[in-house]
């Protein structure tokens, strides 16, 4: 587990959960990671997010797959980490495979992807890729 990089976790969690081909993947629980996961829910790359509640919140990702058994995250990575934070202008959004695929970035408004932040013309931190 990496707890220096929490984020990081959570996506090796979702890779690593999808290569073998399970259904589910627990996650532990934070804000941040409640808006990631819910960027990727929106933007169908994973079927539902739960909550479950308790002593030690649980983030319950439920990973979608296409009708062939492959995985609707094709890939999936981290872009900016706590020891080089990338952030971008809203003149430098990125383009994942040439608007194939989704940016997340934490901005001043909440966590969205490049093209919501195009609309809201505002910038941040480029948190990671999915495709």
């Amino acid at each position: 587990m990496s707890w220096s990089d929490p984020i990081a976790d959570m996506l090796t969690r979702i890779r690593n959960a999808q290569q073998a081909g399970h259904e589910v993947v627990n996650i532990p629980y934070s804000r941040q990671k409640a808006s990631i996961a819910g960027v990727l829910k929106n933007n169908g790359y994973v079927k539902d997010v739960v909550t479950d509640g308790g002593p030690k919140r649980i983030l319950r990702v439920y990973l979608k797959y296409q009708d062939g058994g492959e995985p609707a995250i094709s890939g999936i990575k981290r872009v900016s980490s706590p020891g080089l934070r990338r952030y971008v202008n809203v003149r430098d959004l990125p383009r994942v495979l040439g608007g194939m695929g989704v940016a997340v970035l934490s901005t001043s408004t909440g966590i969205m992807t490049d093209g919501e932040a195009r609309k809201k013309r505002v910038g941040g931190e480029w948190i990671c890729s999915v495709w």
